[in-house]
């Protein structure tokens, strides 16, 4: 979903934005903003939609929960432009053995209820987060940590409430350790999920996530449901970014259309997508306030492979419809030139990214294509329909999408629209998904195992499709296992090669920053996440 902290399904087809980062990047500011007069306390508007669950850190794995818990949340480390690790909350992370970690905390850390940030703050949220009795949808996120399959064992009661691999030396300093070396831990200390609670978060865990309390540099203040979500600007906030504005209403839409109106008469200040059918015209409209930047994101489809119709599937199938799908033409006309046809499973722009991997499955070859899905035994049932949710811009391209397999293999194809992103979600996570489902993906670490175990992993919380494979998974054992960063990225390039034999899903493009700001606000910008910098903005007086 979107920001660079937080594993997430992107709720839009056209942007994913979210929440405060120090990322950089993006357009910059006409003349006329940087001569402007600028009010510190002023409040803007983000287009946003309702979250999927309570506001928990460990309990969010979409955009539109993402942008508020990263606005109120800050957590140990967060990632530059360059994808280079930043010590936020921490002041050092060390480790001789990529096995057990040394976190020290910068001292002066406050809740916004005006407690101290401690090591016990992390070490116990990490443990209530992990424990199953809890429900928190990232649970999975802290099977790394020693003592993991003793909270959360597959089969079997409990045996214990606490991780093992989690101690507090000291009021500053709690230490990390994992079942096996991780050469690439430290970049997953940034997902939100590894945020701080403050002591009355376990008093009422439920209470709490109407009402976060935060350690971030906005303080929560208002959740009127299905309608916006108000922070604001917390004047004790210690960290290097802080709030250059008085604080944020995420408003909610039903649809990207309605909050494009709404930012051209003035009644938004951010839109963090435009709809397929205005692509043509929003930078004619805006001129210096229209935003177009790539970011780490890509598009895909996904087979629901809990269901008969794709369990044993043979790949052949699906590298069949996929060869039958015209990304060339559908980027360039229905997303008007907005994204770039995918060449294999992991995002751009990230540690990893290697080109055309998915060689000819990803080209359109309608010939092919039929060759595939008969050698394959057929598409059971010779009909699809691909899930997605209606209030994100996806309409026009799940129909071309459909079209463009109908008219290659002759394969019926069918839209299954959800009324919005929370009703999408919630029926991969009930597998109820009837066959396939339209999966975007944003970056929560600039790593591509954030691409690969975090998705496809057969145990991995972002996993909805049920896809499980022993080779996968081996693979992923032995990258996870590595001795050093390159060589775990290039064992993971390993097993991105192996996804063309087994069709995990079916990549279709990647994502580009499409989206724009009003008069009112000035230095907007979005970064490797594809979220805008809300920190950074100026509004006018």
């Amino acid at each position: 979903m979107r920001g660079a902290r937080s594993a997430k399904w992107v709720a839009i087809a056209a942007v994913v934005a979210l929440g405060a980062t120090a990322c950089g990047g993006g357009d910059s500011d006409s003349k006329d903003d940087s001569k402007a007069a600028v009010d510190p306390n002023g409040t803007f508007t983000v287009e946003s939609g309702e979250p999927q669950n309570p506001l928990q850190p460990a309990n969010t794995m979409e955009s539109y929960g993402s942008i508020v818990i990263n606005s109120l949340f800050t957590g140990l480390v967060d990632y530059d432009d360059s994808g280079k690790i930043v010590l936020m909350n921490a002041e050092s992370i060390d480790t001789t053995d990529s096995k057990t970690y040394t976190v020290k905390l910068k001292a002066g850390w406050k809740f916004h209820d005006g407690t101290p940030v401690t090591a016990e703050s992390y070490v116990k949220a990490w443990n209530w987060a992990a424990n199953p009795d809890n429900k928190q949808t990232n649970s999975f996120w802290f099977s790394d940590i020693a003592g993991y399959d003793k909270v959360a064992p597959e089969k079997g009661k409990a045996t214990a409430t606490e991780l093992s691999g989690l101690k507090v030396v000291d009021d500053t300093t709690f230490t990390i350790e994992l079942t096996s070396a991780i050469p690439y831990y430290e970049f997953k200390l940034g997902y939100q999920a590894f945020s701080p609670l403050p002591e009355s978060f376990f008093k009422d865990p439920k209470a709490a996530g109407e009402k976060p309390v935060g350690n971030g540099p906005y303080q929560f203040v208002s959740w009127d449901h299905k309608k916006a979500i108000t922070v604001k600007k917390y004047a004790a906030y210690t960290g290097s970014n802080a709030a250059k504005n008085g604080g944020v209403v995420f408003k909610n839409y039903s649809t990207p259309e309605t909050a494009y109106e709404d930012l051209k008469s003035g009644n938004l200040d951010v839109i963090t997508q435009i709809a397929p059918k205005d692509l043509p015209v929003y930078k004619t409209d805006l001129g210096d306030r229209a935003i177009d930047q790539a970011y780490s994101a890509i598009q895909s489809i996904v087979p629901a492979f809990y269901n008969k119709q794709w369990k044993d599937i043979d790949p052949k199938v699906l590298q069949g419809l996929s060869m039958a799908i015209d990304r060339d033409t559908i980027t360039k006309t229905v997303l008007q030139g907005t994204r770039e046809p995918a060449t294999g499973w992991v995002a751009k722009g990230v540690l990893g990214y290697q080109e055309n991997v998915a060689g000819d499955v990803t080209k359109y070859d309608p010939t092919k294509a039929k060759e595939l899905i008969k050698e394959g035994g057929g598409v059971p049932g010779n009909s699809i329909t691909i899930q997605y949710n209606t209030d994100g811009g996806h309409k026009e391209w799940v129909e071309a999408v459909c079209n463009s397999i109908t008219n290659a293999t002759g394969v019926k194809c069918a839209t299954d629209p959800k009324a919005d992103f929370q009703a999408d979600l919630d029926a991969r996570d009930a597998h109820e998904v009837k066959s396939m489902y339209r999966g975007g993906w944003v970056l929560d670490y600039p790593v591509n195992a954030n691409f690969i175990r975090d998705l496809y992993g057969s145990k991995s919380s972002g996993n909805t499709s049920g896809f499980s494979n022993k080779t996968i998974d081996e693979g992923i054992a032995a990258a996870d296992s590595a001795t050093s960063l390159d060589e775990s990225v290039k064992k993971y390039q390993e097993v991105e090669k192996e996804f063309v034999n087994v069709m995990p899903s079916i990549p279709l493009w990647y994502y580009k920053v499409n989206a724009g700001y009003s008069e009112k606000v000035s230095g907007v910008k979005f970064g490797q996440d594809g979220d805008p910098i809300l920190t950074g903005v100026q509004v006018k007086k």
